[in-house]
C-alpha cells in the first residue's frame, strides 16, 4: 500500500492506493489560513502535523488491514512557504506562504541583484520564499537570526515524520536558492539573499527516498516500522505526476484557487522576462513550465460572496455551452498578478456596467476575464517555445462544462476531461511513493488517464472571442495607471 499526503492551502487530502493504484481509502482534513495585515497570509504549521495525524488515523480506521501494509509515503504541498526552524527544530513564526505579498520590496531587490534571474531561471516574486526571508531579516531581526533551517511546508511535514532536513527539485525551484539548471542550491543565490547552505535541506529528486517514518508514528498509526518516505513534490508538479505530464508537449489547465497552464519539457529553457515560472520536474532530468494566475475560482467565489449565492449555481444560470463574449469586462486581479504582468499590487475591475448589468452578465465575465488571463499564460508559455496542443482540464472549474468550453475556445486547443476517478496531486505524491519504495520508472508509473470527454474550441466563435481578448489585453496599461 502507498500514501499520497496533498498539503494544500485550505486542507489535506490523503489516499491510500495499492501498487496498481487502485484506491482503498480516502481522507482530508481542513484548516485555516490567518490574515493578521493586508497582503499577510500565514499558516500555523501545528496545523499540518494535526492534520495528518488526524488522516493517518481515519485511514487506519477505515482500512486497518491495508494501513498495516504501507510501505512508503509520498506528499505533495503547497509551494513557496517559508517555515522557519530554530537549532532544536523548533517553529519560530508561522509559516508565511505563497500567497503572502508583503515581501514585495525585497523582491524587487533580490529581482535586480546580477546573475539572481540568470541562476533561478525565474523573476524573483513576492511570493517566493528567499524575499520573504529579507522581510523577516528586516523585520523580524531577532527571529532571523534564530533561524537555522528553512523548510518548504511538505518539507515541515516530512521533517516531523522522520527528522530528516529534506527537500525535493520541485519545490525547492521555487525559492530563488536554487540553480533550476544544475539542480543545486546555488552559493550566489544564497549570498543574494543573506543567506547560508547550512540553512538549506539535502536536495532529493522527488521519488527518491529520504528516511524512514519515526517509529513513535509507526506504532500509533498502527504501520511498519519501514515505511519510506519520499521526497515528494511541490503541488502542481506533483499534479503533472497525477496525470502523467512528463514529456515535452504534455500539460493541463488547472481552474482551483490560482489557475495554472502548465507544459512539460524535456530540457532547460528558462524565460524569466515572460514571467513564466521554469521549474524542475519532480522526476530526474526534466522540467517543467507553467503561467500563474493567483485568481481563477477565487474570482467566482468573490463573486458568489457579493451576490450572496453560491458558485455552480451563478454557473448553471449559462447553461452548458458558450454563444460569443459578453459587452462587460472583468480584470481578475484580485490578489494582484504574475504571469505575465509580475504585479502584486495590481487590483480587479469590472468594467461596461449598466443599469441592466444582472447577476448572469457578472458571471459571464468573471469566468470570461479568468479565460483570457489564462490565454496571456499561453501566449507567454509560446514566447519560451513551449508548445500546447491540446491539455488535460483539472480542478473545480473544470466540472463547468460551460467554463471547460470557453478555456478550450479562448485557448485554442483541445481540453481533455479525466474519467471520474483520482487524477490530481494526492495521486501523484503516491505515484512519487510507489517509484520511491518500487524502483520503478516513472514513465511506466505515472501513466495518463482515461479521457471521458475531449471539448474541441467552437471555431464558429472564435474570431469573436479573439477580438475580445485584444480588447481584454489592452485594459492592464489603463487600469494600472488609474489603481497606481
Amino acid at each position: 500500500m502507498y500514501l499520497g499526503l496533498d498539503l494544500g492551502t485550505s486542507g489535506m487530502r490523503g489516499v491510500l492506493v495499492r501498487e496498481d493504484q487502485s484506491i482503498v481509502a480516502e481522507a482530508e482534513a481542513s484548516y485555516g489560513t490567518e490574515r493578521p495585515h493586508p497582503g499577510w497570509s500565514e499558516q500555523d504549521p501545528a496545523h499540518w502535523i494535526q492534520a495528518c495525524d488526524y488522516i493517518l488515523s481515519e485511514l487506519s480506521e477505515k482500512a486497518p488491514d491495508a494501513t498495516r501494509h504501507l510501505r512508503a509515503i509520498g506528499i505533495s504541498g503547497h509551494m513557496h512557504g517559508a517555515t522557519l526552524l530554530d537549532d532544536q527544530g523548533e517553529v519560530l513564526r508561522p509559516c508565511i506562504l505563497w500567497n503572502d505579498t508583503r515581501s514585495a520590496a525585497e523582491a524587487r531587490d533580490l529581482d535586480s541583484t546580477e546573475n539572481v534571474r540568470a541562476l533561478s531561471g525565474n523573476i524573483v516574486f513576492p511570493g517566493f520564499t528567499a524575499p520573504k526571508l529579507c522581510w523577516v531579516r528586516n523585520n523580524e531581526p531577532e527571529i532571523f537570526k534564530k533561524t537555522a533551517k528553512v523548510l518548504l511546508p511538505k518539507d515541515y511535514l516530512n521533517f516531523w515524520l522522520t527528522g530528516a532536513y529534506a527537500s525535493d527539485m520541485s519545490d525547492s525551484a521555487g525559492t530563488s536558492w536554487l540553480d533550476v539548471q544544475a539542480r543545486d542550491w546555488s552559493e550566489t543565490l544564497l549570498d543574494a539573499g543573506n543567506m547560508r547552505a547550512d540553512q538549506m535541506p539535502k536536495l532529493f529528486e522527488g521519488c527518491e527516498a529520504v528516511a524512514t517514518l519515526r517509529p513513535d508514528l509507526a506504532n500509533r498509526w498502527g504501520v511498519g516500522a519501514d515505511v519510506i518516505i519520499v521526497a515528494g513534490a511541490g503541488d502542481n508538479a506533483a499534479a503533472a505526476c497525477g496525470i502523467g505530464a512528463l514529456n515535452e508537449g504534455d500539460g493541463f489547465v488547472s481552474l482551483g484557487t490560482s489557475g495554472v497552464l502548465l507544459a512539460a519539457r524535456d530540457s532547460y529553457a528558462p524565460s524569466p522576462a515572460s514571467a513564466v515560472h521554469t521549474f524542475c520536474h519532480a522526476v530526474p532530468n526534466t522540467w517543467y513550465q507553467m503561467g500563474v494566475i493567483l485568481a481563477a475560482t477565487d474570482s467566482l467565489n468573490w463573486l458568489a460572496r457579493a451576490l450572496q449565492n453560491d458558485a455552480q449555481t451563478l454557473t448553471a444560470a449559462l447553461g452548458e455551452t458558450i454563444s460569443g463574449p459578453g459587452r462587460v469586462q472583468f480584470l481578475p486581479y484580485l490578489s494582484g498578478e504574475r504571469t505575465p504582468h509580475n504585479d502584486s499590487t495590481i487590483r480587479g475591475a469590472l468594467l461596461e456596467l449598466d443599469i441592466n448589468t444582472g447577476p448572469e452578465a457578472l458571471t459571464q465575465a468573471v469566468l470570461e476575464g479568468v479565460a483570457f488571463a489564462l490565454r496571456d499564460n499561453l501566449e507567454a508559455l509560446q514566447s519560451t517555445g513551449a508548445q500546447l496542443t491540446s491539455a488535460i482540464a483539472i480542478g473545480g472549474g473544470s466540472k463547468s462544462p460551460y467554463w471547460v468550453e470557453l478555456v478550450a475556445t479562448i485557448l485554442g486547443i483541445p481540453l481533455h476531461l479525466p474519467e471520474k476517478g483520482e487524477f490530481g496531486a494526492a495521486l501523484g505524491a503516491a505515484r512519487l511513493a510507489i517509484c520511491g519504495a518500487t524502483g520503478a520508472s516513472p514513465d511506466t508509473v505515472m501513466t495518463k488517464p482515461e479521457i471521458a470527454l475531449t471539448i474541441e474550441p467552437r471555431s464558429d466563435l472564435s474570431s469573436d472571442y479573439q477580438e475580445a481578448y485584444a480588447s481584454f489585453k489592452s485594459l492592464y496599461p489603463g487600469i494600472k495607471a488609474l489603481t497606481s
